[in-house]
């Protein structure tokens, strides 16, 4: 029997997303402003047959520690993860948890540390496809040139992201 989902949204000002757990860790974290929607579709492709449940409640440990994040109180998040990919996904995803809080690095930056140099538009694929961005921090990784690229959150929130750490 597939475990349950529980969700709920995050709000902090004019930021609003949805997170999800299961028994193992945060397994979601959604776009700026979307609903849950989205969460069902991802829930059905991940964790086919998992009933998705509103309740708060099980949640208030990721929002304490999401509130401490974007209050600037806290750098790291020091819950559970669980989140499924690829091996190679979820090599990327291994390697922008190595990036400090308020640094940043590029793509190419990223496929060199996981010693698949060539490899900086899969690169790109998998970090648009990290399904628990912040705590995973995607939004630490920019073009190139310096210009804040490729964010399937949304800009917006990348923007914000990096304005909470400094950047």
């Amino acid at each position: 029997m597939a475990q349950p989902i529980y969700w709920t949204n995050f709000n902090f000002g004019d930021i609003q997303f949805v997170i999800a757990a299961i028994e193992q860790g945060l397994c979601y974290t959604g776009s700026l402003h979307e609903n849950e929607e989205k969460l069902f579709v991802w829930a059905n492709k991940h964790h086919k047959g998992s009933e998705v449940k509103e309740d708060a409640s099980k949640l208030t440990s990721y929002i304490q520690q999401f509130t401490e994040y974007f209050q600037g109180q806290r750098q790291q998040f020091d819950f559970s993860i669980h989140y499924r990919g690829t091996p190679f996904q979820e090599s990327v995803w291994r390697e922008l948890q190595q990036i400090p809080y308020g640094e940043t690095c590029t793509y190419s930056d990223i496929a060199l540390r996981i010693g698949n140099p060539k490899a900086v538009r899969a690169v790109g694929g998998a970090i648009g496809a990290n399904p628990v961005i912040i705590v995973v921090p995607c939004h630490r990784v920019i073009g190139k040139d310096g210009t804040l690229t490729g964010f399937s959150a949304g800009i917006e929130l990348k923007k914000a992201l990096l304005a909470v750490e400094g950047q």
